[in-house]
């Protein structure tokens, strides 16, 4: 029986370089001079240290603009609230999307049933598998998700025929 997973996953690779490039930008540039400005990436969470939250939007600019260049999908980082850390230090927590959240597939569910295709799905550990009869069905069941579900980086993989 043919099927496909849904998945939303970033390439943690690319993500974990992009990091390293802005954080190499940020110590040569001149206005960060002086300051605790900084970036690091922890598991999959990526932290910036600034002065200010204006410091902080310039580095969050920073990191987008490298993932960007690097074929991430900046949709895959969850902004966290601004921590004041002591001083004239704030934090800024960017987590790292993986996988789909139990309410966002129950969503994608709910859309693929709304279609009436023949096609069923599955939650299982943070992808959605989608199995049906026809090969064609499931394309359509691809198209449908993509375009119903624009809020999420969703990627398809394991297609099995």
């Amino acid at each position: 029986m043919p099927s496909f997973d849904t998945v939303c996953e970033a390439n943690m690779v690319e993500v974990k370089n992009a990091v390293e490039n802005a954080a190499k930008e940020i110590a040569t540039r001149f206005d960060f001079k002086g300051t605790p400005a900084a970036i690091e990436f922890r598991d999959k969470d990526i932290v910036l240290v600034g002065t200010s939250d204006f410091q902080l939007g310039q580095i969050e600019d920073i990191l987008r603009t490298k993932l960007t260049k690097r074929s991430v999908d900046v949709r895959f980082l969850d902004r966290g609230d601004v921590q004041k850390i002591g001083g004239d230090k704030v934090k800024l927590a960017i987590r790292v999307r993986d996988g789909i959240e139990t309410d966002a597939a129950k969503k994608i569910q709910r859309v693929i049933k709304d279609s009436k295709l023949k096609v069923q799905s599955a939650i299982q550990e943070g992808k959605l598998r989608v199995s049906g009869t026809k090969r064609d069905e499931l394309q359509a069941a691809m198209a449908l998700i993509r375009k119903e579900v624009p809020d999420l980086p969703l990627g398809f993989n394991n297609f099995r025929d």
